[in-house]
């Protein structure tokens, strides 16, 4: 589709008329996000630029800061092209700009500016805030872009990811105007991310091989089944089992008796760069599971042998809401692609969240369709003000239950 025939998509889809020729399905479903949240699309921001000393701040904590000269050496060319590269922090905020001062100038006329913040939420369809909500590269031309006065721009970009522990660190993009962007910008912004993230891991590998030489003279005094692992989970050795490659800890872990998912109870000790863990004699089974969405998301896990806590990333957050609302009779991976995206083709996506999210919990949830085992208890929590829930998503399930009458009488509809 060539720019005209987007800007007549754009404009007929816009005033709740039919395109001749619809966009790219990502595209569609972004549209559909962005004007339920209540983007309007000739407006500006809703969220102001960060304050000068917050914005170092976060610039100064962020762990992409030891990023950014890789990033800058790997998309020389297209800063010297004239193209700007940002990098932003897991929130779409701006905490890095490289370019020249002509591209800059008009960046500055978008409010591209250092520490404002490109969700879809907040400014609309654009490369970060999509990424971000996909969790992929992705390019927007032109009229493919939600608010109006941003239909001149092109951007491409990916997610910043620690394949380590799964999180998304931020977003890298290269933005100009839409008639400089080339199709294989999103090919190099994608290689970008890829090298950072080898920088990630590589700096996790040598410190997990730094705990494994701690640890094993440690591990040759201890008798029964144990395992060390680095604070995210990975298993640097273990004694007496064949214990599985990473396990999921408790949020806020601390030293004594926890409960593990797939590993039951156990007690933890605290060795330099990780956790020594020996096991019980029984697995023991959870009997409840809070899922508590009134701050940042939380799932608990209380059984015979313990209790476990565990925050939730935002994915996971939306995932086990639906999930939670769905019951017994569970969702399909198509159900959850149209909750999470309004796009029930995007089925890969939440099969591997949902695989993610099933080594997290273990037994607690089953597939085919997706949902929580019978007996496991779910109880929901939601904040006093229903706009308050998960504040920063854009998911349908989630805009759902925001505007959902309370029902005090279902089991799932709990107020703290």
């Amino acid at each position: 589709m060539d720019e005209r025939e987007l800007h007549r998509a754009r404009e007929a889809t816009l005033s709740g008329g039919r395109a001749s020729r619809a966009p790219r399905t990502e595209i569609a479903a972004s549209w559909r996000r962005v004007a339920a949240s209540g983007v309007d699309p000739g407006g500006g921001a809703g969220l102001a630029p960060l304050p000068g000393s917050e914005l170092e701040q976060r610039r100064t904590s962020s762990r992409l800061a030891g990023l950014v000269p890789r990033l800058e050496q790997s998309l020389t060319s297209v800063i010297d092209a004239g193209q700007l590269v940002v990098v932003t922090d897991a929130e779409g905020r701006v905490l890095w700009r490289l370019g020249g001062t002509g591209v800059r100038r008009l960046a500055d006329r978008l409010g591209f500016v250092r520490g404002s913040a490109w969700t879809e939420g907040n400014v609309g369809t654009n490369a970060i805030g999509t990424s971000l909500v996909l969790g992929k590269a992705i390019q927007i031309r032109g009229a493919e872009h939600f608010v109006e006065s941003h239909t001149a721009w092109g951007c491409a970009a990916a997610p910043l990811m620690d394949p380590w522990t799964g999180e998304t660190l931020g977003v890298v993009d290269v933005s100009g105007p839409s008639r400089t962007l080339h199709p294989a910008e999103l090919a190099v912004v994608e290689m970008a991310a890829r090298l950072a993230a080898l920088e990630v891991v590589e700096g996790r590998r040598a410190e997990l091989d730094r705990l494994r030489a701690h640890a094993a003279p440690l591990l040759t005094r201890v008798t029964g089944q144990a395992l060390v692992v680095d604070p995210h989970g990975h298993l640097a050795l273990a004694t007496g089992f064949q214990a599985p490659d990473r396990i999921t800890l408790p949020s806020g872990m601390t030293v004594g008796d926890i409960w593990l998912p797939t590993l039951g109870s156990a007690t933890a000790e605290a060795v330099p760069g990780g956790w020594l863990l020996r096991l019980g004699e029984r697995e023991g089974s959870p009997t409840s599971v809070t899922v508590d969405l009134t701050g940042p998301a939380e799932i608990r896990v209380t059984g015979d042998s313990g209790s476990w806590s565990r925050e939730l990333t935002p994915r996971h957050a939306e995932l086990v809401l639906a999930l939670a609302r769905a019951g017994e009779t569970g969702r399909s991976a198509a159900q959850l692609a149209d909750d999470l995206f309004a796009d029930p083709s995007r089925v890969v996506t939440v099969r591997a969240e949902m695989s993610r999210l099933r080594r997290a919990l273990g037994g607690l949830l089953l597939a085919q369709p997706y949902r929580f085992a019978p007996g496991a208890g779910v109880r929901l929590e939601l904040p006093p003000d229903r706009q308050q829930l998960l504040p920063a998503s854009s998911a349908p399930v989630v805009r759902a239950m925001r505007t959902a009458a309370p029902d005090p009488a279902h089991p799932l509809d709990r107020r703290p």
